[in-house]
């Protein structure tokens, strides 16, 4: 079974330095050999592409631009009415991945519009979702890249954002029926949202293109104390036969690299010197 390769969510490790392109660096230096930049868009690429190239990490996954966070807005993909918005921000999207050498893009639904009920606006928001989605599907295929869906949970995280279980993801992966897109699973909501994490695994396994992972409740580092057993789970992933990556999307409890040590200890458990090749 071949080790799991792990990528630095730069918006959340490393904080300790606040340029991104620093921030690269640093993961290289911790011997990461990727790393996710959910919003690269306030740097020059090239500038982001040389940082990355000379601490030999690439760039697996960005995401759509969120859009006015003052504003309460998280992406655009199912938002009725913002369909040339989406297309705007895919296409810059697209853009920024094409020169970060970047072949995965998160697409953001959105959240469900401000006073609306989420049951009243729900099949309205998944057409529109799903007309997007196959406009993103035929934009990213020519130039052999991945959209990925990330359910987010309504529990604790954000109560208003629109795909919030893998179960609702997979549904609308089905209706759109696009090979180059896939399931973005995140342990830390699927843990929150449905728990079951063997079987959720096993059954979404074959249209799950990335993996992230944050202890629950915390969501701090795997090994900190909380619900899920993330050696069984890396176990079980390489058993799977994973070949993606695994995003490190959580918040330290102090200092990034003082707290790599489970991922230090799973190197070892490998065989390996320092990082996954």
């Amino acid at each position: 079974m071949a080790p799991l390769r792990f990528a630095a969510n730069l918006d959340w490790l490393f904080l300790e330095l606040p340029a991104l392109p620093e921030r690269l660096e640093a993961a290289g230096r911790a011997g990461f050999r990727a790393a996710e930049v959910p919003g690269p868009f306030a740097w020059d690429p090239a500038l982001l592409r040389g940082a990355a190239d000379r601490a030999g990490v690439g760039l697996v996954l960005i995401n759509t631009p969120p859009g006015d966070q003052d504003k309460g807005e998280k992406g655009f993909g199912a938002v009725p009415g913002c369909q040339a918005k989406f297309r705007e921000d895919l296409a810059l999207a697209v853009k920024y991945a094409k020169a970060l050498g970047c072949p995965r893009i998160h697409i953001m639904a959105g959240r469900v519009p401000a006073g609306a009920e989420r049951a009243a606006v729900a099949v309205e928001m998944e057409a529109t979702f799903i007309e997007n989605l196959r406009h993103a599907a035929d934009i990213l295929v020519q130039e052999d890249m991945v959209g990925l869906l990330e359910p987010m949970n309504s529990r604790v995280t954000d109560p208003h954002y629109f795909l919030t279980t893998p179960h609702q993801a997979a549904g609308i992966l089905e209706k759109v029926g696009r090979p180059n897109l896939q399931l973005q699973l995140d342990i830390f909501h699927c843990q929150i949202m449905d728990g079951n994490l063997t079987q959720n695994l096993e059954m979404y396994f074959p249209i799950t293109g990335h993996i992230q992972i944050g202890q629950v409740p915390g969501r701090h580092e795997p090994d900190s104390p909380g619900e899920v057993n993330f050696p069984y789970l890396f176990q079980l992933l390489e058993s799977l036969g994973y070949k993606g990556y695994v995003g490190c999307e959580y918040a330290p409890q102090g200092d990034t690299l003082e707290g790599l040590g489970w991922l230090r200890a799973y190197w070892a458990s490998q065989g390996l010197q320092q990082h996954q090749d």
